[in-house]
């Protein structure tokens, strides 16, 4: 993958500011379907979203979640690294663009790009994990693009709709990702 090829753009930290966007974007069916969120509707207050935002900014809940920002300004997700095992040197990567108008155009893989080289630079990680749906196929195909290696199934790992869904973990060495 040439990271030449992808849209330009930024991660930043969180402000209060991103509050707005996400509360909206956590409103469309369409862009939670496959995030791991409560099952009532909306999944979340504006308060509730403007707890978590502030957590992020205050360090408080375990993610190292940044904005995603085009090159133009415009703010169009997130992407974080949680779960993370400085013992082990690994952590989980988790990404969303919320805007749709920007999906399937390499904002995620551009926005993943960074992550994974602060992740393994900055913080020193070996291995940078995932989990997804299994039935997240364009979400399995950009993975792939990127570089992700299959690890395996998880079965019935996600309560979605009512129904167990299983996920696929894949993951990203460091020297996999630097070569």
């Amino acid at each position: 993958m040439k990271t030449s090829e992808l849209p330009k753009v930024q991660i930043r930290e969180l402000i209060l500011n991103d509050v707005e966007d996400r509360y909206q974007w956590c409103l469309d069916k369409e862009v939670t379907k496959h995030l791991n969120m409560p099952e009532k509707y909306p999944p979340f207050s504006k308060d509730e979203t403007r707890n978590w935002i502030q957590m992020c900014i205050d360090k408080t809940n375990g993610y190292e979640q940044k904005a995603i920002v085009t090159d133009a300004g415009i703010h169009i997700g997130w992407i974080d690294l949680k779960n993370i095992d400085k013992l082990n040197k690994h952590a989980e990567l988790g990404v969303a663009i919320g805007n749709k108008n920007y999906w399937g155009q390499g904002y995620g893989l551009s926005a993943m790009n960074q992550m994974l080289l602060w992740g393994f630079n900055a913080l020193g990680l070996n291995k940078i994990w995932l989990r997804v749906e299994v039935d997240n196929e364009k979400a399995i195909k950009s993975y792939k693009r990127m570089g992700y290696v299959e690890e395996g199934i998880l079965r019935q790992d996600r309560l979605r709709k009512g129904k167990f869904v299983d996920r696929l973990r894949m993951s990203m060495l460091k020297n996999e990702f630097l070569n």
